[in-house]
C-alpha cells in the first residue's frame, strides 16, 4: 500500500512526471535511440512544465484581480472551490487512501475502455482526473459504498467520464487543430458544448460567418493583431478600473509599497506575460508528444489519442480565449444576481475559472457562431457554469460541506448523477 501511495502521490499526481514517462513508453515502443528516447521524454517534461510555469504566473495575477474584484463590488457568497472538498474529505472523512485508490482506478479504467471500445482517449490532466476522482469518492461514500466497491464504482464512473468528455469535443477539436492528433482532456466539455449549441442557435451562420481572428482594424490600430498586445489593452484598463473601485485602503494591503494603481497596472503586464510563457509551452508540449504518443497508439491502444488539457488549444484562436474570458465573466456576474432570486445560492464568479474554461469555450463558440456566437454562447456559458454549482450547494450542505461547491462541470454533473440518480438506486436495492 505504501508503494502505491508514494506512486499516486510523487507520480501521478506530477502531471509532468506522468507526461514525461507516457512519451518515455511511446518513443520506447517505437524503438528509438536512448538517446531520442532521452530527450524526447525531457523535452515533454520542458514543455509541460514552462506550460504550468505559465499557468502559475495567470493564477497569481488572477488571484489578486479576485481579490480586488470582490472588494470593489461588495460581493459575498460562495466561491466554488474543489480543493477545499478534497481537503475536508481527506482530513474530516478519512476518504484520502480511497480517493487516491479511485484516481488510479480511473487511470487504469480508462487504459482499458479505451482499448477495447472506440473511444481512443487517454485522459492526460493529471489533477483534473485527481478532482473528479475526489467527487464519486465522496458522492459514492455518502450513497453508502465502502472499501473497494467505493473505489471500482467511483473509478468506472470516472474513466467514462475521461473517455467520453474527448470524444464529444474531438469533433470541434479536429476542426480548431485542423488535425486529430491530440484531444481535448479538460473537465469542463459540458460547459464547451453548451456554449457550442447556444452559438449554433444564436450565432452567425454560413457565409456571414466571421471569426474574431479575423478581425479587421483600421491602421492606426493594427498594432492590435499581435495577439498579447491586444490582451494587453483589454487587461490593463480591467484591472485599474477594478482596483480602483476597490479604493486605495484596501488595495494597498495587497500591493505593499508600490502605489495600488501602479501595483494593478504591473498585474495586467504579469498576466500578458503568463500567456506569452503558457503558450510557449504549449507549442514546445505539442512538438514532442504528439510524435512520442504514436507508440502508444500504436502498440498498447491502437489509434489512441492523447487527451490534454484547455491550453493546447489557446494558440489555435487566441483572440476567441480574451473574449470567451470576458464573456464567460460577464455571465457569471448575471447569474451571480439572478440565481439567488430563485431561491438559490450566490455564486461569485472564480476568476481562473473565467479565464481557462471561458477562454476555451470561447473557442468552441467562435468555431460554430462565429463572434455573435462567442459573444452571445459566452455570457451563456458563464450563467451555466454558475447555474450548476449552485444546484450542487444544498447536496452539499446536507453532506456536512457548509458553504462550498465544486467548479469544473463535468465534475459537478458526476456529482449530481451520483446524488439524482446513482444514489437513490443503491439506496433503494
Amino acid at each position: 500500500m505504501s508503494v502505491i501511495n508514494f506512486i499516486i502521490e510523487n507520480i501521478l499526481t506530477q502531471a509532468s512526471v506522468t507526461i514525461a514517462l507516457i512519451a518515455m513508453l511511446g518513443l520506447i515502443l517505437q524503438k528509438k535511440s536512448a538517446g531520442q528516447v532521452i530527450s524526447g521524454s525531457l523535452k515533454t517534461m520542458l514543455g509541460f512544465m514552462v506550460l504550468v510555469a505559465g499557468s502559475s504566473i495567470i493564477v497569481g495575477s488572477l488571484t489578486y484581480f479576485g481579490k480586488i474584484f470582490a472588494e470593489g463590488f461588495h460581493m459575498q457568497g460562495i466561491v466554488p472551490s474543489i480543493e477545499a472538498i478534497n481537503g475536508q474529505a481527506m482530513n474530516e472523512l478519512g476518504l484520502g487512501r480511497d480517493i487516491a485508490l479511485t484516481f488510479l482506478a480511473i487511470f487504469v479504467f480508462n487504459i482499458i475502455i479505451a482499448r477495447f471500445t472506440k473511444w481512443k482517449y487517454i485522459f492526460l490532466t493529471g489533477q483534473a482526473i485527481l478532482w473528479m476522482a475526489t467527487m464519486t469518492t465522496v458522492f459514492g461514500y455518502f450513497a453508502g459504498l465502502r472499501g473497494i466497491t467505493l473505489i471500482l464504482v467511483g473509478g468506472f464512473i470516472g474513466a467514462v467520464f475521461a473517455v467520453a468528455m474527448p470524444a464529444i469535443a474531438q469533433p470541434f477539436v479536429r476542426k480548431i487543430t485542423g488535425s486529430d492528433d491530440i484531444a481535448l482532456g479538460h473537465f469542463c466539455t459540458v460547459g464547451y458544448v453548451f456554449e457550442a449549441g447556444v452559438a449554433k442557435v444564436f450565432g452567425e451562420k454560413g457565409d456571414k460567418k466571421k471569426s474574431v481572428e479575423d478581425l479587421k482594424l483600421p491602421a492606426q490600430l493594427e498594432f492590435l493583431q499581435d495577439t498579447y498586445l491586444s490582451v494587453m489593452v483589454i487587461m490593463v484598463p480591467l484591472y485599474i478600473i477594478t482596483a480602483a473601485f476597490a479604493g486605495a485602503e484596501f488595495a494597498s494591503t495587497l500591493s505593499g509599497d508600490t502605489h495600488y494603481l501602479m501595483f494593478a497596472f504591473l498585474q495586467a503586464i504579469q498576466f500578458v506575460v503568463g500567456v506569452y510563457v503558457l503558450l510557449s509551452g504549449v507549442r514546445l508540449l505539442l512538438g514532442e508528444i504528439v510524435p512520442a504518443f504514436r507508440g502508444i497508439a500504436m502498440r498498447l491502444v491502437p489509434n489512441a489519442k492523447p487527451a490534454l488539457d484547455c491550453p493546447v488549444l489557446f494558440p489555435f484562436s487566441p483572440n476567441a480565449v480574451i473574449v470567451g474570458f470576458i464573456t464567460t465573466t460577464i455571465g457569471c456576474v448575471i447569474a451571480m444576481f439572478v440565481l439567488p432570486v430563485f431561491g438559490l445560492a450566490m455564486i461569485l464568479p472564480g476568476m481562473l475559472t473565467a479565464f481557462f474554461a471561458g477562454g476555451t469555450a470561447g473557442i468552441f463558440g467562435n468555431l460554430v457562431g462565429g463572434r455573435r456566437g462567442a459573444v452571445i454562447g459566452g455570457i451563456a456559458h458563464g450563467f451555466f457554469i454558475t447555474l450548476l454549482p449552485a444546484l450542487l450547494v444544498t447536496t452539499f450542505n446536507s453532506m456536512g460541506f457548509v458553504n462550498t461547491t465544486a467548479t469544473d462541470v463535468d465534475t459537478v454533473t458526476a456529482a449530481l448523477l451520483y446524488a439524482w440518480l446513482i444514489g437513490p438506486l443503491l439506496k433503494a436495492f
